[in-house]
């Protein structure tokens, strides 16, 4: 599947967000320090809910690490300052998708080094951002739907009700 890279996260709801989305997903989890908070904080585990299993989680102590560690990888670093749409890449299984901090999002310098593999997910008027979590969301959606959603649960089911033919 895909790999999620946080850069510096600094809300544990977010990340927690993002650790059911990798589970939903199938993809791994890389979080490069310093984090703004504990890996065992409260506010992070009830994000995650109980999907925390699910998830395969690196750490990495720079970006430098990160890119070091995977090279060879495909990495797109998602930011307000690029100047192609998320959904003019063409994704493929294994591909990094890189988000920066709440507050300040992707360093300029990291940006400027890979700006053709940096791209943005539109917004119309004056909106600075999205949230991260949501951007990673979408992100993710749109590569696996690229994809064709590979090893996708596609049968629901009501629970409680039967449904009429």
């Amino acid at each position: 599947m895909f790999n999620i890279a946080l850069v510096e996260p600094e809300i544990p709801q977010n990340t927690g967000n993002i650790v059911r989305t990798c589970a939903a997903t199938g993809c791994r989890l890389h979080l490069v320090r310093p984090l703004g908070f504990e890996v065992s904080d409260k506010y992070l585990k009830r994000a995650g809910l109980d999907y925390w299993h699910y998830v395969d989680i690196t750490f990495y102590d720079s970006v430098d690490e990160l890119l070091e560690k995977n090279a060879g990888s495909n990495f797109y670093f998602f930011s307000t300052k690029a100047a192609k749409t998320h959904s003019d890449v063409k994704y493929g299984a294994g591909d990094f998708l890189v988000f920066g901090k709440e507050t300040q999002g992707l360093p300029e310098t990291l940006l400027a080094k890979h700006y053709k593999n940096a791209v943005r997910i539109p917004m119309i008027g004056e909106i600075r951002s999205l949230n991260l979590s949501n951007s990673a969301a979408i992100a993710v959606y749109e590569a696996w739907r690229q994809n064709g959603f590979a090893d996708g649960n596609f049968k629901g089911r009501l629970r409680t009700v039967q449904p009429e033919e």
